[in-house]
């Protein structure tokens, strides 16, 4: 009986101790090291089938939304009238012009316009455009997507970063005689500096301008209504 004790006792260093992996013995499953967790892989799968968060409005685009939309409630009326005088004289159907324009990323869309040149409205009417964020109030020229070309190799697709303007450097600069200064050149060079304090620089040209033009206009024909003997004192008599 003590031999038999003797022979189930185990050596110390035969016992388990605590943290310690038990033998593998015959009949039982092998140890295994633990799974990783399939938690991480499945929140970065919802991850990806969820829709990604809301890009932050630019200043730009604020500027775009309260501008646009504060000369757009300001322009309605003139613009319902305006309408209403095209739908009279051509019909329902010659109220307004529509054309394929291409915007940034070269996304495609229809730019609307009233068919109309007086008072610069047509370009006024296409503020509903700028408030949906299909153009911006100043960027360059909104282009047919047939007059789209790719830039070279290597360089810089501007075109594709920026939206079109309803104004720009170009539309400001158009009659200026520089050599240098075409439509292309200028909305690249808009492209390369642009910030927001060129934006309202350039929106201030496109109000100031025709307001000049038009005080200019009725200066000159003021100076044409006026003869020499407007002004000529009484018995005054022309030099023989």
């Amino acid at each position: 009986m003590q031999t038999q004790r003797q022979g189930q006792r185990q050596e110390p260093w035969q016992r388990r101790r605590p943290g310690r992996r038990a033998e593998r013995r015959p009949g039982r499953r092998t140890w295994q090291p633990p799974r990783a967790s399939r938690i991480p892989a499945a929140r970065r799968a919802l991850g990806a089938l969820a829709p990604a968060a809301p890009r932050r409005p630019t200043a730009k685009r604020v500027l775009d939304l309260t501008l646009g939309s504060a000369l757009l409630i300001l322009a309605a009326p003139l613009l319902a009238v305006a309408a209403l005088i095209l739908a009279v004289q051509r019909g329902p159907g010659g109220v307004l012009t529509r054309s394929a324009r291409t915007g940034a990323g070269g996304r495609p869309f229809v730019l609307r316009s009233l068919r109309t040149r007086r008072l610069r409205l047509h370009v006024i009417s296409r503020l509903p455009h700028v408030v949906r964020g299909d153009l911006s109030l100043v960027g360059p020229v909104a282009l047919a997507p047939a007059h789209v070309t790719r830039p070279p190799a290597g360089a810089r697709d501007w075109r594709q970063e920026l939206k079109p303007g309803l104004t720009g450097l170009a539309q400001v600069r158009h009659r200026s005689t520089m050599p240098w200064d075409e439509a292309a050149l200028l909305d690249q060079h808009y492209a390369e500096h642009q910030w927001l304090g060129l934006d309202l620089a350039i929106l201030a040209e496109a109000v100031g301008a025709p307001l000049r033009e038009a005080a200019r206009t009725l200066a000159r024909y003021g100076k044409a209504d006026l003869s020499d003997t407007d002004h000529r004192l009484p018995g005054y008599r022309a030099a023989e």
